[in-house]
């Protein structure tokens, strides 16, 4: 699926299921699943509360909402989403940390 047509699905699936969210509130949703992605991590490295393949069944759930709550943060708040990880994307590959520890500029 290409991040454009995930804008798409998310836009209309969340405007039926919260036609009055405000703008910030998906954010607030990434910012949950980013905290459950920590907790997951974190019992497995512990070797706690569950199984090996319990935590990292729960890593891939919160990875998933968070790319959905992220589409819809950029529908609510009118951002390309494709654009900004392409953009951002091409950016990234531009740095070597290899060959420089400052800023990873070439």
């Amino acid at each position: 699926m290409n991040l454009t047509k995930l804008r798409i699905e998310v836009a209309e699936w969340s405007a039926k299921n919260f036609p009055n969210k405000q703008k910030h509130q998906p954010l607030l949703g990434v910012s949950e699943e980013v905290g459950e992605l920590c907790h997951a991590h974190l019992k497995a490295e512990q070797g706690i509360r569950g199984k090996v393949i319990d935590h990292h069944l729960s890593k891939i759930d919160a990875i998933g909402d968070i790319v959905i709550y992220l589409a819809d943060y950029c529908e609510q708040n009118d951002i390309d989403y494709d654009m900004v990880v392409s953009e951002t994307l091409e950016e990234v590959k531009k740095r070597d940390w290899t060959k420089n520890k400052n800023d990873g500029k070439v």
